[in-house]
């Protein structure tokens, strides 16, 4: 297997990791040993701007590898982009998608020239400023929509408007204002706000590239459900992510979490001792522990237990018995009594630290005093 370094990265060789192209929804090629892959279909997959992607036929049988960037025909005129996969995973892609092998494909026409990258450089340096001046055209048009993102075909001949609107649209007179502002035939694409994001890109809470502008392709529904199942705190600002929707990877875990938690009994089952009835607060599945507390709505006099102790107890509950106490100790956690010494110490604890500095500080002040009046 070959290595190479490139902008401090190591990659496998060009056909398998990205060599030129280290963007967005990169997909490792990892059939890229097998000789016969390459050779399996003609079809190739090809991204543009962001995340659209597409598919095209290398009729010409021109030699294209991972990160090659190619004219691509288009209507009307040709459109450029960067190869991403080709071989049998571009005919595996082709299937996920649903794109069938015998529908009518566009072309491959060659390899981008120096002209052709030229026009296609001159075109992107136009997309920030028509994305706003069409912004103020919809605006006086009193249109509700929002226009996020303009791409500009790689000849120039063409742009794509992508917008968010919540109701239908009757943009007819804006198409006609933009062509005669921008001179260009006009595309209207909507798209919803999770798309927005992935187009836009940015960070997430977690530090890492969004999901949805690094790899994700299709958006599956994310409910309230599965934030309530990993115990994650119902504030709105905090389930919500860039697109101000509900997070995507509250789906990531859930199928962890149902999984682990059948191991737990039920919350909604109280555990009846002696002393009082305990009613389900918090459970931890990673230590697998279950808090319980004395009152159903906020946390008093909380003890922590194991599952299995929970099954325990609940099965003599079932026999009409009573534990003495609910944790096989018979006395409280040792987190309970943490909180319990923080309440039973003094408010005013620290105040005395700082005045016994206070007083340092102005007894030393006082002998500098002293002592540079006895130098004089």
């Amino acid at each position: 297997m070959e290595y190479q370094l490139y902008n401090g990265e190591c990659h496998l060789k060009k056909k398998g990791c990205c060599k030129r192209q280290c963007n967005k929804l990169n997909t490792y090629d990892w059939l890229s040993d097998i000789e016969e892959s390459e050779s399996a279909t003609d079809y190739v997959e090809v991204q543009f701007k962001n995340t659209r992607k597409g598919y095209y036929l290398n009729s010409n049988k021109i030699s294209l590898e991972h990160g090659d960037v190619v004219a691509v025909e288009s209507s009307p005129g040709h459109d450029i982009g960067t190869v991403t996969m080709t071989g049998k995973l571009a005919l595996l892609q082709m299937k996920k998608h649903r794109i069938r092998p015998d529908a009518e494909i566009k072309r491959i026409y060659r390899k981008a020239k120096p002209a052709d990258l030229e026009k296609f450089e001159e075109a992107k340096a136009k997309e920030h400023e028509t994305m706003i001046r069409s912004r103020k055209i919809a605006e006086s048009l009193g249109l509700q929509m929002k226009i996020g993102d303009v791409e500009y075909q790689g000849d120039g001949n063409k742009a794509i408007f992508y917008y968010i609107a919540d109701d239908r649209v009757d943009f007819r007179q804006l198409i006609k204002d933009l062509a005669e502002a921008f001179h260009v035939r006009i595309e209207m694409k909507q798209i919803g706000a999770r798309q927005e994001a992935g187009r836009i890109g940015g960070i997430g809470p977690c530090g890492r590239e969004l999901c949805c502008s690094g790899w994700m392709t299709s958006f599956v529904s994310v409910a309230t459900g599965a934030a309530r199942l990993q115990d994650i705190s119902l504030n709105p600002q905090k389930l919500a992510g860039q697109c101000a929707k509900l997070k995507c990877c509250f789906n990531y875990e859930a199928d962890t979490y149902m999984e682990a938690q059948k191991n737990f009994p039920s919350r909604e089952i109280p555990l009846e001792t002696k002393d009082g009835t305990y009613y389900h607060f918090k459970t931890d599945v990673f230590k697998k522990q279950m808090q319980y507390s004395t009152d159903k709505h906020i946390a008093a006099n909380l003890v922590t237990i194991s599952p299995e102790r929970a099954y325990e107890v609940i099965n003599m509950n079932k026999k009409g018995h009573k534990p003495k106490f609910l944790n096989e100790e018979g006395k409280e956690v040792q987190q309970q009594k943490e909180y319990q010494d923080i309440l039973d110490e003094s408010l005013t604890r620290f105040d005395s630290k700082k005045k016994k500095h206070s007083d340092k500080k102005r007894n030393n002040d006082r002998n500098k005093k002293v002592i540079k009046k006895d130098k004089q």
